[in-house]
Protein backbone atom coordinates (compact mmCIF):
# COMPACT_ATOMS: atom_id res chain seq x y z
CA UNK A 1 0.00 0.00 0.00
CA UNK A 2 1.23 3.50 -0.82
CA UNK A 3 1.45 5.61 2.34
CA UNK A 4 0.45 9.03 0.99
CA UNK A 5 0.87 10.73 4.37
CA UNK A 6 1.16 9.89 8.04
CA UNK A 7 -1.74 9.37 10.45
CA UNK A 8 -0.76 12.51 12.36
CA UNK A 9 -0.74 14.58 9.18
CA UNK A 10 -4.23 13.29 8.33
CA UNK A 11 -5.49 14.19 11.81
CA UNK A 12 -3.88 17.64 11.61
CA UNK A 13 -5.47 18.30 8.20
CA UNK A 14 -8.90 17.63 9.69
CA UNK A 15 -8.22 19.51 12.90
CA UNK A 16 -7.00 22.76 11.38
CA UNK A 17 -10.36 23.43 9.68
CA UNK A 18 -12.54 21.55 12.18
CA UNK A 19 -13.71 19.18 9.46
CA UNK A 20 -14.21 19.51 5.72
CA UNK A 21 -17.41 21.52 5.15
CA UNK A 22 -19.14 24.77 6.06
CA UNK A 23 -22.31 26.60 5.03
CA UNK A 24 -21.85 29.71 2.86
CA UNK A 25 -24.67 32.10 1.87
CA UNK A 26 -25.56 32.76 -1.77
CA UNK A 27 -26.58 36.36 -1.04
CA UNK A 28 -24.78 39.22 0.65
CA UNK A 29 -26.38 41.26 3.44
CA UNK A 30 -24.77 44.67 3.11
CA UNK A 31 -27.67 47.07 3.63
CA UNK A 32 -31.04 47.47 5.32
CA UNK A 33 -32.68 46.77 1.97
CA UNK A 34 -30.84 43.43 1.70
CA UNK A 35 -32.12 42.52 5.16
CA UNK A 36 -35.66 43.55 4.32
CA UNK A 37 -35.64 41.46 1.12
CA UNK A 38 -33.99 38.30 2.38
CA UNK A 39 -35.24 38.35 5.96
CA UNK A 40 -38.07 40.29 7.53
CA UNK A 41 -40.43 41.64 6.27
CA UNK A 42 -39.71 40.54 2.67
CA UNK A 43 -39.33 36.84 3.37
CA UNK A 44 -43.03 36.69 4.34
CA UNK A 45 -43.92 37.34 0.70
CA UNK A 46 -42.00 34.23 -0.27
CA UNK A 47 -43.57 32.20 2.54
CA UNK A 48 -47.07 33.12 1.38
CA UNK A 49 -46.26 32.30 -2.23
CA UNK A 50 -45.09 28.81 -1.22
CA UNK A 51 -48.11 28.38 1.08
CA UNK A 52 -50.36 28.93 -1.96
CA UNK A 53 -48.29 26.69 -4.25
CA UNK A 54 -45.96 24.26 -2.48
CA UNK A 55 -44.05 23.46 -5.69
CA UNK A 56 -42.69 27.00 -5.60
CA UNK A 57 -40.40 25.85 -2.78
CA UNK A 58 -38.13 24.60 -5.59
CA UNK A 59 -38.04 28.05 -7.16
CA UNK A 60 -37.57 30.19 -4.06
CA UNK A 61 -35.38 28.02 -1.80
CA UNK A 62 -32.41 25.67 -2.06
CA UNK A 63 -34.57 22.56 -1.61
CA UNK A 64 -34.01 21.50 -5.22
CA UNK A 65 -30.24 21.33 -4.73
CA UNK A 66 -30.11 20.00 -1.18
CA UNK A 67 -29.43 16.37 -0.28
CA UNK A 68 -29.40 14.73 3.15
CA UNK A 69 -26.70 12.08 3.65
CA UNK A 70 -28.23 9.70 6.18
CA UNK A 71 -26.16 7.23 8.21
CA UNK A 72 -26.56 5.50 11.55
CA UNK A 73 -22.89 4.54 11.81
CA UNK A 74 -23.48 0.78 11.57
CA UNK A 75 -21.34 0.02 8.49
CA UNK A 76 -18.77 2.75 8.02
CA UNK A 77 -16.32 1.84 5.23
CA UNK A 78 -14.56 -1.35 6.29
CA UNK A 79 -14.59 -0.25 9.92
CA UNK A 80 -18.01 -1.65 10.73
CA UNK A 81 -20.30 -0.44 13.51
CA UNK A 82 -18.36 2.51 14.89
CA UNK A 83 -21.25 4.90 15.63
CA UNK A 84 -22.62 8.13 14.15
CA UNK A 85 -19.93 10.44 15.54
CA UNK A 86 -17.11 8.30 14.14
CA UNK A 87 -18.95 8.10 10.82
CA UNK A 88 -19.25 11.88 10.50
CA UNK A 89 -15.84 12.41 8.80
CA UNK A 90 -16.92 10.03 6.03
CA UNK A 91 -20.22 11.82 5.49
CA UNK A 92 -18.47 15.19 5.46
CA UNK A 93 -16.16 13.79 2.79
CA UNK A 94 -19.16 12.62 0.78
CA UNK A 95 -20.59 16.14 1.02
CA UNK A 96 -17.37 17.57 -0.42
CA UNK A 97 -17.52 15.11 -3.33
CA UNK A 98 -21.16 15.92 -4.10
CA UNK A 99 -20.28 19.62 -4.24
CA UNK A 100 -16.94 19.33 -6.01
CA UNK A 101 -18.09 17.10 -8.84
CA UNK A 102 -21.85 17.67 -9.12
CA UNK A 103 -22.52 21.10 -7.64
CA UNK A 104 -24.88 19.42 -5.16
CA UNK A 105 -25.25 20.79 -1.64
CA UNK A 106 -25.24 17.83 0.74
CA UNK A 107 -25.66 17.82 4.52
CA UNK A 108 -24.25 14.99 6.67
CA UNK A 109 -26.90 13.63 9.02
CA UNK A 110 -25.39 10.98 11.28
CA UNK A 111 -28.28 10.07 13.54
CA UNK A 112 -28.39 8.63 17.06
CA UNK A 113 -30.59 5.63 16.41
CA UNK A 114 -30.11 2.28 14.70
CA UNK A 115 -33.81 1.44 14.79
CA UNK A 116 -35.15 0.92 11.28
CA UNK A 117 -38.55 2.51 11.84
CA UNK A 118 -37.06 5.50 13.67
CA UNK A 119 -34.67 6.13 10.78
CA UNK A 120 -37.52 5.97 8.28
CA UNK A 121 -39.61 8.34 10.38
CA UNK A 122 -36.70 10.76 10.78
CA UNK A 123 -36.13 10.93 7.02
CA UNK A 124 -39.85 11.36 6.36
CA UNK A 125 -39.98 14.26 8.82
CA UNK A 126 -37.04 16.15 7.31
CA UNK A 127 -37.96 15.47 3.67
CA UNK A 128 -39.80 18.82 3.15
CA UNK A 129 -36.40 20.55 3.38
CA UNK A 130 -34.60 18.24 0.95
CA UNK A 131 -34.60 17.61 -2.79
CA UNK A 132 -33.05 14.17 -2.40
CA UNK A 133 -31.82 11.55 0.08
CA UNK A 134 -28.57 9.58 0.04
CA UNK A 135 -28.57 6.53 2.32
CA UNK A 136 -24.98 5.80 3.28
CA UNK A 137 -23.16 3.16 5.33
CA UNK A 138 -26.15 1.55 7.03
CA UNK A 139 -25.83 -2.18 7.63
CA UNK A 140 -27.67 -4.60 5.37
CA UNK A 141 -30.30 -5.98 5.04
CA UNK A 142 -31.72 -3.10 7.12
CA UNK A 143 -30.49 -0.59 4.56
CA UNK A 144 -32.49 -2.32 1.78
CA UNK A 145 -35.72 -2.13 3.76
CA UNK A 146 -35.12 1.52 4.64
CA UNK A 147 -34.50 2.46 1.00
CA UNK A 148 -37.45 0.45 -0.31
CA UNK A 149 -39.86 1.90 2.25
CA UNK A 150 -38.66 5.48 1.80
CA UNK A 151 -38.87 5.14 -1.98
CA UNK A 152 -42.48 4.07 -1.55
CA UNK A 153 -43.37 6.84 0.90
CA UNK A 154 -41.56 9.93 -0.43
CA UNK A 155 -41.90 12.00 -3.59
CA UNK A 156 -38.18 12.83 -3.70
CA UNK A 157 -35.45 10.43 -4.89
CA UNK A 158 -33.74 8.11 -2.39
CA UNK A 159 -30.35 6.99 -3.64
CA UNK A 160 -28.59 4.10 -1.91
CA UNK A 161 -25.09 4.74 -3.16
CA UNK A 162 -23.57 1.60 -1.63
CA UNK A 163 -26.10 -0.39 -3.63
CA UNK A 164 -27.17 1.55 -6.73
CA UNK A 165 -24.19 3.84 -7.22
CA UNK A 166 -21.65 1.04 -6.90
CA UNK A 167 -23.68 -1.22 -9.20
CA UNK A 168 -23.85 1.52 -11.84
CA UNK A 169 -20.06 1.94 -11.97
CA UNK A 170 -19.46 -1.83 -11.96
CA UNK A 171 -21.85 -2.33 -14.88
CA UNK A 172 -20.16 0.45 -16.87
CA UNK A 173 -16.81 -1.26 -16.32
CA UNK A 174 -18.23 -4.65 -17.28
CA UNK A 175 -19.76 -3.26 -20.49
CA UNK A 176 -16.41 -1.86 -21.60
CA UNK A 177 -14.49 -4.96 -20.48
CA UNK A 178 -16.76 -7.22 -22.52
CA UNK A 179 -16.39 -4.92 -25.51
CA UNK A 180 -12.63 -5.44 -25.36
CA UNK A 181 -13.04 -9.20 -24.82
CA UNK A 182 -15.55 -9.36 -27.70
CA UNK A 183 -18.13 -11.16 -25.55
CA UNK A 184 -21.92 -10.76 -25.31
CA UNK A 185 -23.09 -9.70 -21.85
CA UNK A 186 -26.14 -11.98 -22.14
CA UNK A 187 -24.02 -15.04 -22.93
CA UNK A 188 -21.36 -14.81 -20.23
CA UNK A 189 -21.29 -16.33 -16.77
CA UNK A 190 -21.05 -14.04 -13.75
CA UNK A 191 -19.87 -15.00 -10.27
CA UNK A 192 -20.37 -12.44 -7.51
CA UNK A 193 -18.61 -13.02 -4.20
CA UNK A 194 -20.55 -11.02 -1.58
CA UNK A 195 -24.26 -10.53 -0.98
CA UNK A 196 -24.26 -7.22 0.86
CA UNK A 197 -25.50 -3.85 -0.39
CA UNK A 198 -23.22 -3.72 -3.43
CA UNK A 199 -23.86 -7.37 -4.35
CA UNK A 200 -27.61 -6.84 -4.13
CA UNK A 201 -27.32 -3.74 -6.29
CA UNK A 202 -25.34 -5.54 -8.99
CA UNK A 203 -27.82 -8.43 -9.06
CA UNK A 204 -30.80 -6.07 -9.37
CA UNK A 205 -29.12 -4.11 -12.15
CA UNK A 206 -28.11 -7.24 -14.08
CA UNK A 207 -31.64 -8.56 -13.62
CA UNK A 208 -32.99 -5.33 -15.13
CA UNK A 209 -30.63 -5.88 -18.07
CA UNK A 210 -32.15 -9.35 -18.61
CA UNK A 211 -29.23 -11.39 -17.28
CA UNK A 212 -29.66 -14.39 -14.97
CA UNK A 213 -26.54 -16.52 -15.59
CA UNK A 214 -25.19 -15.40 -12.24
CA UNK A 215 -24.05 -17.28 -9.15
CA UNK A 216 -23.82 -15.27 -5.93
CA UNK A 217 -21.61 -16.57 -3.14
CA UNK A 218 -21.90 -15.60 0.53
CA UNK A 219 -20.34 -17.07 3.66
CA UNK A 220 -22.54 -20.18 3.31
CA UNK A 221 -21.70 -20.83 -0.34
CA UNK A 222 -23.89 -20.33 -3.39
CA UNK A 223 -27.32 -18.78 -3.01
CA UNK A 224 -30.03 -20.85 -4.66
CA UNK A 225 -33.78 -21.30 -4.59
CA UNK A 226 -34.67 -23.47 -1.63
CA UNK A 227 -31.60 -22.74 0.50
CA UNK A 228 -32.49 -22.19 4.15
CA UNK A 229 -29.18 -21.43 5.84
CA UNK A 230 -28.34 -17.75 6.33
CA UNK A 231 -31.21 -16.49 4.21
CA UNK A 232 -33.31 -13.30 4.45
CA UNK A 233 -35.89 -11.67 2.19
CA UNK A 234 -33.21 -10.04 0.04
CA UNK A 235 -31.20 -13.21 -0.40
CA UNK A 236 -34.50 -14.86 -1.37
CA UNK A 237 -34.78 -12.17 -4.05
CA UNK A 238 -31.26 -13.06 -5.23
CA UNK A 239 -32.20 -16.77 -5.29
CA UNK A 240 -35.25 -16.01 -7.44
CA UNK A 241 -33.28 -14.38 -10.26
CA UNK A 242 -29.86 -16.08 -10.20
CA UNK A 243 -28.34 -19.58 -10.25
CA UNK A 244 -30.98 -21.07 -12.58
CA UNK A 245 -29.52 -24.57 -12.17
CA UNK A 246 -29.65 -24.29 -8.34
CA UNK A 247 -25.99 -25.20 -8.07
CA UNK A 248 -24.90 -25.92 -4.49
CA UNK A 249 -21.25 -24.94 -4.79
CA UNK A 250 -18.50 -23.04 -3.03
CA UNK A 251 -16.51 -20.19 -4.58
CA UNK A 252 -13.89 -22.50 -6.08
CA UNK A 253 -16.48 -24.61 -7.89
CA UNK A 254 -18.62 -21.64 -8.93
CA UNK A 255 -15.73 -19.83 -10.62
CA UNK A 256 -14.85 -22.70 -12.97
CA UNK A 257 -15.61 -21.55 -16.51
CA UNK A 258 -16.86 -18.14 -15.38
CA UNK A 259 -16.22 -15.15 -17.64
CA UNK A 260 -16.58 -12.49 -14.94
CA UNK A 261 -15.67 -12.65 -11.26
CA UNK A 262 -16.79 -9.74 -9.09
CA UNK A 263 -15.47 -9.49 -5.55
CA UNK A 264 -17.49 -7.45 -3.07
CA UNK A 265 -16.26 -9.26 0.02
CA UNK A 266 -12.96 -9.23 1.90
CA UNK A 267 -9.19 -9.17 1.25
CA UNK A 268 -7.17 -11.95 -0.31
CA UNK A 269 -9.91 -14.52 -0.93
CA UNK A 270 -9.19 -14.91 -4.69
CA UNK A 271 -6.22 -17.08 -5.61
CA UNK A 272 -4.22 -17.51 -8.81
CA UNK A 273 -5.76 -20.97 -9.23
CA UNK A 274 -9.25 -19.42 -9.15
CA UNK A 275 -8.33 -17.06 -11.99
CA UNK A 276 -6.72 -19.86 -13.98
CA UNK A 277 -9.93 -21.91 -13.77
CA UNK A 278 -12.03 -19.22 -15.43
CA UNK A 279 -13.03 -19.01 -19.10
CA UNK A 280 -10.90 -17.49 -21.86
CA UNK A 281 -10.09 -13.79 -21.31
CA UNK A 282 -11.26 -13.73 -17.69
CA UNK A 283 -12.46 -10.42 -16.24
CA UNK A 284 -11.78 -9.90 -12.53
CA UNK A 285 -13.21 -7.07 -10.45
CA UNK A 286 -11.60 -7.36 -6.98
CA UNK A 287 -13.31 -4.51 -5.16
CA UNK A 288 -12.75 -5.05 -1.45
CA UNK A 289 -11.25 -1.87 -0.02
CA UNK A 290 -8.56 -0.94 0.77
CA UNK A 291 -7.12 -4.44 0.25
CA UNK A 292 -8.73 -6.28 -2.69
CA UNK A 293 -9.63 -9.95 -2.96
CA UNK A 294 -6.53 -10.33 -5.15
CA UNK A 295 -4.02 -7.66 -6.05
CA UNK A 296 -3.74 -6.35 -9.60
CA UNK A 297 -0.31 -7.79 -10.40
CA UNK A 298 -1.11 -11.28 -9.07
CA UNK A 299 -4.38 -11.45 -11.01
CA UNK A 300 -2.68 -10.38 -14.24
CA UNK A 301 0.09 -12.91 -13.65
CA UNK A 302 -2.59 -15.61 -13.26
CA UNK A 303 -3.92 -14.74 -16.71
CA UNK A 304 -6.70 -12.24 -16.09
CA UNK A 305 -7.52 -10.31 -19.25
CA UNK A 306 -8.83 -7.29 -17.34
CA UNK A 307 -8.40 -6.54 -13.64
CA UNK A 308 -10.19 -3.77 -11.76
CA UNK A 309 -9.93 -2.84 -8.09
CA UNK A 310 -11.18 -0.09 -5.83
CA UNK A 311 -7.68 1.34 -5.49
CA UNK A 312 -6.29 4.45 -7.16
CA UNK A 313 -2.71 3.15 -7.40
CA UNK A 314 -3.45 0.51 -10.05
CA UNK A 315 -5.30 0.73 -13.41
CA UNK A 316 -9.10 0.46 -13.66
CA UNK A 317 -10.28 1.91 -10.38
CA UNK A 318 -13.96 1.12 -9.77
CA UNK A 319 -15.15 3.91 -7.50
CA UNK A 320 -18.75 5.00 -7.00
CA UNK A 321 -17.48 8.59 -7.12
CA UNK A 322 -17.71 8.13 -10.90
CA UNK A 323 -21.47 7.83 -10.53
CA UNK A 324 -23.26 9.52 -7.66
CA UNK A 325 -22.52 13.22 -8.40
CA UNK A 326 -23.93 12.92 -11.92
CA UNK A 327 -26.79 10.67 -10.89
CA UNK A 328 -27.91 13.09 -8.17
CA UNK A 329 -27.46 16.13 -10.42
CA UNK A 330 -29.84 14.58 -12.94
CA UNK A 331 -32.33 13.47 -10.30
CA UNK A 332 -32.47 16.92 -8.70
CA UNK A 333 -32.76 18.96 -11.88
CA UNK A 334 -35.45 16.67 -13.28
CA UNK A 335 -37.16 16.76 -9.88
CA UNK A 336 -37.39 13.00 -10.14
CA UNK A 337 -39.70 11.30 -7.67
CA UNK A 338 -37.73 8.07 -7.25
CA UNK A 339 -34.61 6.20 -8.26
CA UNK A 340 -35.37 3.33 -10.64
CA UNK A 341 -33.12 0.69 -12.14
CA UNK A 342 -33.82 2.07 -15.61
CA UNK A 343 -32.23 5.30 -14.38
CA UNK A 344 -29.21 3.46 -12.96
CA UNK A 345 -28.87 1.34 -16.13
CA UNK A 346 -28.89 4.32 -18.48
CA UNK A 347 -26.47 6.16 -16.21
CA UNK A 348 -24.13 3.15 -16.54
CA UNK A 349 -24.38 3.29 -20.33
CA UNK A 350 -23.50 7.00 -20.24
CA UNK A 351 -20.50 6.36 -18.00
CA UNK A 352 -19.25 3.51 -20.21
CA UNK A 353 -19.60 5.70 -23.29
CA UNK A 354 -17.65 8.54 -21.66
CA UNK A 355 -14.40 6.53 -22.01
CA UNK A 356 -14.52 7.12 -25.77
CA UNK A 357 -11.48 6.19 -27.83
CA UNK A 358 -9.28 5.86 -24.75
CA UNK A 359 -10.75 2.40 -24.06
CA UNK A 360 -8.09 -0.24 -23.35
CA UNK A 361 -7.49 -3.16 -20.97
CA UNK A 362 -5.95 -0.69 -18.52
CA UNK A 363 -8.55 2.06 -19.06
CA UNK A 364 -12.08 0.69 -18.88
CA UNK A 365 -13.51 3.63 -16.90
CA UNK A 366 -12.85 7.37 -16.94
CA UNK A 367 -10.57 8.91 -14.35
CA UNK A 368 -11.02 12.26 -12.60
CA UNK A 369 -7.61 13.75 -13.31
CA UNK A 370 -8.93 16.39 -15.74
CA UNK A 371 -11.62 18.63 -14.21
CA UNK A 372 -12.98 19.76 -17.59
CA UNK A 373 -13.34 16.17 -18.83
CA UNK A 374 -14.88 14.95 -15.57
CA UNK A 375 -17.41 17.81 -15.65
CA UNK A 376 -18.48 16.72 -19.14
CA UNK A 377 -18.74 13.12 -17.93
CA UNK A 378 -20.96 13.98 -14.96
CA UNK A 379 -23.08 16.22 -17.19
CA UNK A 380 -23.49 13.33 -19.63
CA UNK A 381 -24.60 11.03 -16.80
CA UNK A 382 -27.01 13.68 -15.48
CA UNK A 383 -28.56 14.06 -18.95
CA UNK A 384 -29.11 10.29 -19.18
CA UNK A 385 -30.71 10.21 -15.72
CA UNK A 386 -33.01 13.15 -16.51
CA UNK A 387 -34.05 11.76 -19.90
CA UNK A 388 -34.93 8.43 -18.33
CA UNK A 389 -36.93 10.09 -15.55
CA UNK A 390 -38.92 12.13 -18.07
CA UNK A 391 -39.51 9.15 -20.37
CA UNK A 392 -40.86 6.99 -17.53
CA UNK A 393 -43.10 9.80 -16.21
CA UNK A 394 -40.98 9.96 -13.06
CA UNK A 395 -40.18 13.67 -13.30
CA UNK A 396 -42.03 16.71 -11.99
CA UNK A 397 -40.65 18.65 -14.97
CA UNK A 398 -41.69 17.35 -18.39
CA UNK A 399 -39.54 19.50 -20.71
CA UNK A 400 -36.23 17.65 -21.15
CA UNK A 401 -34.62 20.62 -22.90
CA UNK A 402 -35.43 22.82 -19.92
CA UNK A 403 -33.92 20.23 -17.58
CA UNK A 404 -30.76 19.94 -19.67
CA UNK A 405 -30.30 23.70 -19.61
CA UNK A 406 -30.62 23.62 -15.81
CA UNK A 407 -28.08 20.79 -15.55
CA UNK A 408 -25.63 22.69 -17.74
CA UNK A 409 -26.19 25.89 -15.79
CA UNK A 410 -25.55 24.17 -12.47
CA UNK A 411 -22.44 22.39 -13.74
CA UNK A 412 -21.07 25.62 -15.25
CA UNK A 413 -21.72 27.49 -12.00
CA UNK A 414 -19.89 24.75 -10.13
CA UNK A 415 -16.89 25.01 -12.47
CA UNK A 416 -16.76 28.77 -11.87
CA UNK A 417 -16.89 28.24 -8.10
CA UNK A 418 -13.98 25.84 -8.44
CA UNK A 419 -11.98 28.30 -10.56
CA UNK A 420 -12.52 30.96 -7.93
CA UNK A 421 -11.35 28.45 -5.31
CA UNK A 422 -14.58 28.60 -3.36
CA UNK A 423 -14.64 24.80 -3.59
Amino acid sequence: MINMTTDNEILDAHKINHGKIEMVPKVMLESKQDLSIHYTPGVAVVCNAIKNDRDLVYEYTNKGNLVGIISDGTRILGLGKIGPEAGLPVMEGKSVLFKRFGGVDAIPMCIGTTDEEEIIKFVENISPTLGGINIEDIESPKSFRIVDKLTEKLDIPVLHDDQQGTAMVILAGIINSLKLANKDIKKVKFVINGAGSAGMGVVRLLKYAGINNIIVIDTHGSIYKGRTEGMNEYKEEIADCTNPKKEKVDLKEAVKGADILIGLSKPNVFTEDLIKSMADKPIVFALANPVPEIDYETAKKAGAFIVATGRSDTPNQVNNLLGFPGIMRGLLDARAKKVTYSIIYNAALALADAVGDKLSVDYILPTLENHSESTKMFEKIAYAVAETAVNEDNSKIKDINLIKKEISRNMERNVNLHKNRII
